[in-house]
């Protein structure tokens, strides 16, 4: 009798299926690709610009307080590719929506995700914050 060996996936691998996650818009799946100390950091100097941490903290409060601010039916992410490097990975996606403002959201992201024990156990994200704060935040 031979013992299975679960393996886990490599951190581009794992950061591939988030975005294929984020893509289809499914929540619950994100959730459950975070370490629960996993970390997500928004530089800039937006007013949800700064760090959260956990899962509940990272979509209950980051996301949810972007989320609100856009058409939820109008968001389109597009995928544009990975790099990787040990357990770094830059994943760059484009992001597109209605604003409640009446703008249109046409951001362009960049964020360096690390993975540890198959899980992400940070992210730090960065975008024109100019075009998110005249187009979402206004």
């Amino acid at each position: 009798m031979s013992d299975t060996v679960k393996t886990q996936p490599t951190p581009k691998a794992l950061v591939l299926d988030y975005m294929d996650a984020l893509a289809g818009g499914d929540l619950d799946r994100l959730r459950a690709f975070f370490d629960p100390e996993a970390t997500w950091t928004l530089a800039g100097d937006l007013p949800l610009s700064g760090t959260w941490t956990g899962p509940d903290e990272i979509f209950g409060s980051f996301v949810a307080r972007m989320v609100e601010r856009l058409v939820p039916e109008s968001m389109e992410f597009e995928f544009v590719g990975v790099i990787a490097e040990g357990e770094r990975v830059l994943a760059e996606w484009k992001t597109r929506a209605q604003s409640r403002a009446g703008g249109r959201y046409d951001q362009h992201c960049l964020a360096v995700f690390t993975v540890r024990d198959g899980r992400i156990a940070t992210v730090r994200e960065h975008f024109d914050t100019l075009h998110a704060h005249t187009v979402v935040f206004a």
